[in-house]
């Protein structure tokens, strides 16, 4: 049974069983985490630190207070884990992050009747309550905006401070504030901008304390398959999500409205052909924002599986050379044993067998988990977040060579014949790396589906064309071929030959934006039942 209490302080290494683990978290940020009416800790935060412990087998202590003093008792080692803190780049140089449990969006609030914030920018000269060490504090001060900064150790001193009328405006979480405002009976503070992008909220310690980290991540994993993580969320995030502005119904109730207004004021066959027109446009941009939001969760569930599987490799590669090196010292007394009374068994088959067969095992399991390791690295590579801009120096050899990884199991079930043959000492070029390789898996994965059986082969090639100054990745398959009045349309959005087996057609519609982007081009050589050409070229310059 876990042990939760607000004060004390235990230390111990991670294998005592009566290790009781110190747990910090903020004393006034519902309704993540609080401390109710009788000062016991409670909220999202600590009910799912509670499950976990139970999960786990593990005892917590929770430690509630200002979180500027949570986040020194983390560097002090006062505290051994926070359980809720926004993930940033450069938190992430001190501390490490588990996956996150939750997501949480910052934004400006004001007084009714204060002017209406647009941009961040605008704050400068102006005075702004902000949490102190919170994440928006962090960000106020690497981005210098010049806003005249006024620090609070709450989130309800925040609110009570800007409903006074002392300050201009006050830069904090939404569901806190809002929260906040209600119980507090504060009826005159509103959003004031667009909130900031989504921020990942979760575990983390200290730098060198992964292994507690870990216990902490697997129990979340747990409580996710078993369906009580959903329960904590629904419980104590999911009402007041529910209360937000319906603002997607909202819009487009109204887009609605001014359709049908129109129709009725400029009835006739032009406007009609104008309203058709744009409909199509709109849903255009809502099926490549689904996509987008498909790709985004699907990153977010990449990252978390190579964080859980990069744990048990990196036991495996710690342990397997240990294993190998002590095979070699008792193989001296084996084989003593081995010449004086003569063969015998060994893991259920003869020593002489195993003398040979051991050695070569272990470096197989090294190589194999070697393997897995290059693969985890590279979907987590492939699915973190691209915030860069298309002037890396990029090795097209390198990215390629990654999408092969990716794809290879693709290509083992497709085909029993892959050849690529990579230029030697190629130039690099001016671009984006992640969107490139992203182009070159599309590529491989079509290749692939165009294979009518395994017997048929896909090539790939890189060159530089000197003459042209460009860069050549070119895949050839022997697959099914396409139809001549169907090459000019292969870029087009939603254009797919394979709709009934899920095809979106956004591939490669994707994928010729992003070469349009990087200033080259992508060619397409193709005759029914012989196979495809794709030609990508990329300017050196």
């Amino acid at each position: 049974m876990a042990m939760y209490t607000v004060s004390g302080i235990a230390h111990a290494n991670l294998q005592d069983p009566n290790r009781v683990i110190q747990v910090g978290g903020d004393l006034n940020y519902p309704p993540y985490e609080f401390l109710d009416p009788d000062g016991n800790p409670a909220g999202y935060n600590v009910e799912l630190t509670q499950a976990i412990a139970e999960v786990m087998g593990i005892k917590v202590n929770f430690q509630l207070g200002d979180w500027g003093a949570m986040r020194q008792a983390l560097e002090t080692g006062d505290v051994d884990i926070l359980q809720g803190i926004s993930y940033t780049d450069e938190r992430a140089q001190k501390y490490t992050f588990s996956p996150a449990h939750a997501y949480v969006h910052q934004s400006i609030f004001t007084r009714k009747g204060n002017p209406v914030i647009d941009d961040i920018s605008d704050l400068k000269g102006k005075s702004v309550v902000v949490q102190r060490q919170g994440v928006m504090h962090d960000y106020l001060l690497d981005h210098n905006i010049g806003a005249e900064l006024v620090l609070v150790d709450t989130h309800a001193d925040a609110i009570r401070l800007l409903a006074s009328g002392k300050h201009d405006y006050a830069l904090v979480a939404n569901l806190p504030s809002l929260y906040l405002s209600q119980k507090l009976g504060i009826s005159d503070i509103v959003l004031s901008g667009k909130a900031f992008e989504a921020q990942k909220y979760g575990y983390a310690v200290k730098k060198g304390n992964e292994s507690l980290l870990a216990q902490f991540s697997e129990g979340l994993a747990i409580l996710k398959n078993t369906g009580r993580y959903q329960e904590i969320y629904d419980k104590w995030l999911g009402p007041l999500e529910e209360k937000k502005f319906p603002w997607r119904k909202f819009v487009t109730a109204a887009i609605v409205i001014s359709l049908v207004i129109l129709a009725i004021v400029f009835w006739n066959r032009a406007l009609a052909r104008e309203v058709e027109r744009r409909s199509k446009e709109l849903e255009l941009r809502q099926q490549q924002l689904i996509q987008a939001d498909k790709m985004t969760s699907l990153g977010i569930l990449v990252s978390g599986v190579a964080h859980e599987i990069n744990n048990p490799c990196g036991l495996l590669m710690l342990n397997i050379p240990i294993l190998r090196d002590s095979y070699q010292d008792a193989l001296t007394v084996l084989e003593e044993h081995y010449q004086t009374h003569g063969d015998f068994e060994l893991g259920g088959l003869s020593y002489s067998r195993m003398r040979e067969e051991i050695p070569a095992m272990l470096d197989e399991m090294f190589a194999g988990v070697e393997r897995i390791k290059r693969i985890v690295d590279d979907l987590g590579d492939f699915s973190r977040q691209d915030t860069s801009t298309i002037k890396e120096e990029v090795d097209l050899n390198t990215i390629t060579t990654a999408a092969i990884r990716l794809v290879d199991n693709t290509l083992r079930k497709s085909t029993e014949s892959f050849h690529a043959e990579l230029g030697n000492n190629l130039p690099t070029f001016k671009g984006n790396a992640q969107r490139v390789e992203q182009v070159i898996i599309n590529l491989l994965v079509n290749a692939c589906q165009a294979l009518e059986d395994k017997s048929q082969k896909i090539e790939l090639k890189t060159y530089y064309r000197e003459s042209t100054q460009q860069l050549v990745l070119k895949v050839i398959d022997q697959g099914c071929g396409i139809p001549p009045e169907n090459l000019s349309s292969l870029s087009d959005p939603f254009f797919t030959t394979k709709r009934e087996t899920g095809g979106t057609g956004l591939g490669l519609s994707v994928s010729s934006g992003i070469v349009r982007e990087h200033g080259g081009t992508l060619t397409f050589n193709s005759k029914s039942d012989q196979g495809t050409t794709v030609t990508l070229s990329l300017p050196i310059e």
